[in-house]
């Protein structure tokens, strides 16, 4: 069990207790304060930046990725700003996975930055999350805080997946010292037209792992797919039939002819399943989890 220091509601965190990942980094945090309780180090820890104009097409990849990682041993880290960060958060505590968020200022209620997601927070803790600081509990966000934050939310995980980004976007900070750090960069491609892809391509044209599928994002945290085994003790028969019928993989027109279902319903209880994380739909293909 971890000893910690007690600072009203914020604790601090001894040096000999930092994150293993964290810990490796050349200019590692001196000290760390938290709030709430920290999953465990033995999970696979993926960071989750973007955007903070995120558009339709960036909060749909982030809802269906993340709901991919439902029933994995994954901690969704971010950093509680507007757009990509606030979502992922949220996508997390959708499908109860653990999230750690990492904010640009201290950990004070009256500081916390940004003020709007102060609620978020607060859900966050509720279901067993945790905020984390290397700032003074009253520090205030200012512009030198979020850079220094970046390197945190890079060296603290496994992994960083980026989803959208501008050419001068924020997350390219976190996303570059991820490379540094010898971290695995995930990157969502996007439209070649949208300027909210253009940072994001960026990194694929220098070697970035391009992700489409929550898949993709499991094997860069070291986790097999098909090691995880789904519960379908509870499923209706419709949902198992569906399963029966895709065998490996199956065309969404093909499947629904199969079911003999009208289009709502089918997209209905297809967009259930997806939610449940044992299927997944790409290019009009629906594929197994």
């Amino acid at each position: 069990m971890l000893e910690l220091l007690a600072m009203d509601d914020v604790v601090k965190l001894p040096e000999r207790n930092l994150p293993p990942l964290l810990a490796q980094i050349p200019d590692a945090p001196e000290k760390l304060f938290v709030r709430g309780q920290l999953p465990s180090f033995e999970l696979s820890w993926l960071t989750v930046v973007g955007s903070r104009a995120m558009s339709a097409y960036g909060k749909q990849v982030c809802k269906y990725l993340i709901e991919g990682l439902q029933g994995y041993p994954v901690v969704v880290v971010s950093g509680l700003a507007y757009g990509v960060d606030a979502m992922a958060h949220r996508c997390a505590l959708e499908v109860g996975l653990p999230t750690v968020s990492i904010p640009g200022s201290g950990l004070g209620w009256d500081v916390l930055y940004p003020r709007a997601n102060v609620a978020l927070a607060r859900e966050i803790l509720k279901a067993g999350g945790a905020l984390l600081s290397e700032f003074e509990p009253k520090q205030k966000a200012a512009d030198y805080t979020f850079p220094q934050r970046n390197r945190i939310m890079a060296g603290i995980s496994k992994a960083t997946l980026v989803i959208e980004a501008r050419e001068k976007s924020g997350s390219l900070i976190t996303a570059r010292l991820a490379t540094e750090y010898n971290r695995d960069l995930l990157v969502v491609p996007g439209s070649i037209f949208s300027d909210g892809s253009r940072g994001t391509h960026q990194f694929l044209k220098l070697g970035a792992i391009p992700v489409t599928s929550p898949e993709d994002v499991l094997r860069a945290l070291g986790i097999n797919p098909k090691d995880q085994k789904k519960d379908v003790s509870d499923l209706s028969i419709t949902e198992k039939k569906v399963l029966e019928l895709i065998n490996d993989q199956l065309s969404r027109e093909a499947l629904i002819t199969s079911l003999k279902l009208s289009i709502t319903e089918a997209n209905v209880l297809l967009s259930s399943m997806e939610i449940k994380g044992l299927i997944y739909e790409e290019f009009g293909v629906v594929r197994k989890i």
